[in-house]
């Protein structure tokens, strides 16, 4: 009756946390906050779930087993420091205009005055370097009359027990900051992580855990040839002139990068794929910008909303040219963009494919070619494009060397002098080596990225690394013993050319990028890539049968990252990710997610297509990666949230992102109680929990990410 009413409180707590991020959804973060995560029948259930386990504990005598007993007195800990801190804590914003004090404090529910005063004494956007995108916000504020201290993103300000994050500021020089006061809540939950550590670092080293006993148990566990399309080709510059030309640096997204970089994205924005008909995107990038007259006819725009966007263009293909824009009448075929409400099913989809045509329009237009920088009296640097209204600080030569050299490169085109374009392009890059200085990137940077938009990851290498592992994982089912050293070796080999490429990938993007790649969708799902490959290639001699999975899962992986963003782009840092955090943080959540992910498709191979024994070891496999696939989970959503805290002054927000992460934790700590949970003692009953509980991921990561939001999402 007791474990009945046990499972019964756990799936209500699931389940009011995930009507909660629906509420979220549908009514914002506040009434979500107020009606359920701080509502007396919420913590009820806390409450009463926590007397339940310690009943259970107990009874079980789990004090004879430290680490056990450790863990769950660290989620203790943690449980009534976070209902500590929904109903004690302060928390508000303050205005602070320079060189006022000030202590008043405003609340969502009511306002309170500061037992001190705080004083804006500066504040300054710091830019990245010859551009325009934030790096970093700064203020020096002063506590009380007497205390400096600065504060900015990812360095909070701690006075008297409160703690001062900045959340905003203004044009006319007045910050925001975001107030909080909760000293037992916080203090508790710290305490709580830090028990949560060291017993979970425990666990591992005690001889009678599960997990050491399943240990003790024992364990066990296509290629595709693509044709390319032979049809008649727009006119478009040789390959050599083409490369040349990306060499060439641009002001794009606010970063400084060569035009290959702006070419890859511009052709992936169009087509879908980095290449056109064996084009190179340098290629297509000045086809388009000296041959426009061939390649508004070329059906290279991909659209995208099925049939509903078909029809406006009265074609049943799925690529539509420039042309097809403009109906017969000479009208724009989605005009009814201007007047369409957002919430019109049909909205996203033309937004996109609209958005195709003006990235084309653009370019056309010379606006996205910013490629001249120029100091302005005070030595700032600023790039522009060939059409822009350049500064009157120019001397006559710099100015029709900026507004003639296109002009002049096109006639060069036409008359198919490469050699002198090539020399007009070498002293373009030149002007910008002399001109941008120091804010130029150095050579090796900028070469290190024409060689990562040169091997980054196409379709056809994702389709490749996906058919590979569904051929090995066939093999792995009908082979026969005395194949089973090929298949191992093929493998292998497999195995470690994909680490190989991934890793050349993830330490190209870092280099470049100047930070960890995890700041988004697309770079954490090719590290989630990287971590099954590299999971791969640490189990392969324990578990033979993630030999078979891993290239599936991979290619699986970095297939998402394709179809998840259509142009990735190597963008600047957002300031509040300059933390050492972000790295511990994503690199911990996505091994588990990788662990988890070998379960699932473990599992799946054992139900479909193994017998009653190899089920038995298949499921004692999953239980035993569900241990540290767990722990990295924990690990993760509390290093987050002590980034949090250092970032915002909270450690917990209540976000569907760490909603959903901690309703994924507690469903999957079901595989870690079998002893407790009946059903959860056989083989097959465990290999159907561990592909459903896959379900509470694919939520976590893809659910919030386009669909529920948040300031975790990355859609």
């Amino acid at each position: 009756m007791k474990k009945l009413s046990t499972l019964i409180i756990v799936v209500s707590v699931v389940l009011a946390m995930a009507a909660g991020t629906m509420v979220q959804r549908l009514y914002g973060a506040a009434h979500a906050i107020e009606h359920v995560y701080h509502s007396w029948w919420f913590a009820g259930l806390w409450v009463l779930l926590a007397i339940l386990a310690i009943a259970a504990l107990v009874k079980k005598r789990i004090m004879k087993r430290p680490a056990v007993m450790g863990i769950h007195l660290a989620f203790l800990f943690i449980l009534v420091g976070m209902i500590i801190s929904s109903f004690a804590a302060q928390s508000g914003r303050i205005t602070l205009a320079p060189d006022i004090h000030a202590s008043l404090v405003d609340s969502d529910h009511g306002n309170w005055t500061l037992p001190f005063s705080v004083q804006l004494n500066y504040f300054e956007v710091v830019n990245y370097p010859g551009t325009q995108s934030p790096q970093d916000f700064v203020s020096i504020v002063t506590f009380n009359r007497d205390l400096q201290d600065t504060i900015s993103m990812n360095h909070i300000a701690r006075y008297g027990g409160y703690h001062f994050c900045l959340s905003g500021y203004s044009p006319d020089g007045e910050v925001i900051l975001t107030v909080t006061h909760d000293p037992w809540g916080t203090g508790l939950n710290y305490a709580g992580y830090l028990i949560l550590l060291v017993s979970m670092l425990g666990f591992f080293f005690d001889p009678h855990s599960r997990f050491r006993q399943l240990i003790k148990g024992g364990m066990a566990l296509l290629l595709l040839a693509l044709s390319a399309e032979a049809q008649a080709l727009p006119r478009t510059l040789p390959r050599e002139s083409a490369e040349r030309m990306g060499r060439l640096c641009v002001n794009y997204q606010g970063r400084i990068c060569p035009v290959s970089t702006l070419a890859r994205d511009f052709t992936t924005k169009l087509y879908g794929s980095p290449t056109y008909k064996g084009l190179t995107s340098e290629q297509v990038l000045s086809g388009w910008l000296y041959y426009y007259s061939d390649w508004q006819q070329e059906p290279i725009i991909k659209l995208k909303g099925g049939e509903a966007v078909k029809s406006l263009f009265h074609t049943s293909s799925s690529y539509v040219s420039v042309n097809d824009y403009i109906d017969n009448m000479g009208q724009y075929r989605l005009k009814m963009l201007d007047t369409m409400a957002a919430t019109d099913p049909r909205y996203s989809s033309l937004m996109a494919v609209n958005e195709k045509y003006l990235l084309v329009v653009m370019l056309y237009g010379g606006e996205l070619l910013k490629m001249y920088p120029i100091a302005d009296s005070v030595g700032n640097i600023g790039w522009y494009s060939h059409r822009d209204p350049l500064p009157l600080q120019l001397s006559d030569d710099e100015y029709l060397f900026i507004r003639k050299s296109l002009s002049y490169s096109q006639e060069l085109v036409l008359a198919q002098n490469y050699a002198s374009l090539d020399t007009l392009l070498e002293k373009t890059l030149s002007y910008q080596k002399q001109r941008a200085g120091h804010t130029l990137p150095s050579d090796t940077r900028l070469m290190a990225e024409q060689i990562y938009t040169s091997i980054a990851p196409s379709k056809t290498v994702s389709i490749f690394c996906i058919m590979a592992g569904l051929c090995l994982f066939f093999l792995l089912i009908v082979r026969k013993p005395s194949s089973s050293t090929i298949f191992s070796r093929v493998s292998l080999i497999l195995t470690v050319l994909e680490s190989l490429y991934l890793l050349l990938l993830f330490s190209l993007r870092w280099y470049v990028s100047s930070h960890v790649p995890l700041s988004n969708g697309y770079e954490t799902m090719y590290f989630l890539a990287l971590c099954i490959s590299a999971l791969v290639l640490f189990l392969h001699r324990r578990m033979h049968a993630v030999l078979a999975v891993g290239p599936l899962l991979t290619g699986v992986a970095m297939m998402v990252a394709m179809m998840g963003n259509a142009s990735p782009m190597v963008t600047q840092l957002m300031p509040v990710l300059h933390s050492p955090l972000l790295c511990i943080h994503v690199a911990t959540i996505m091994l588990s997610y990788a662990l988890l992910a070998l379960m699932a498709i473990l599992a799946v191979s054992a139900l479909l297509f193994m017998n009653h024994l190899d089920q038995q070891r298949m499921a004692r496999t999953c239980q035993i990666i569900a241990y540290p696939a767990l722990f990295l989970l924990t690990a993760g959503i509390f290093i987050g949230a002590v980034w949090a805290n250092q970032s915002w002054g909270t450690y917990w927000s209540w976000d569907p992102k760490e909603v959903w992460a901690l309703i994924t934790l507690i469903v999957y700590s079901a595989l870690l109680h079998g002893r407790s949970l009946t059903h959860l003692q056989h083989p097959r009953p465990i290999l159907i929990y561990s592909i459903v509980a896959f379900l509470s991921v694919l939520i976590t990561y893809f659910g919030v990410n386009f669909f529920l939001g948040g300031m975790h999402s990355y859609a």
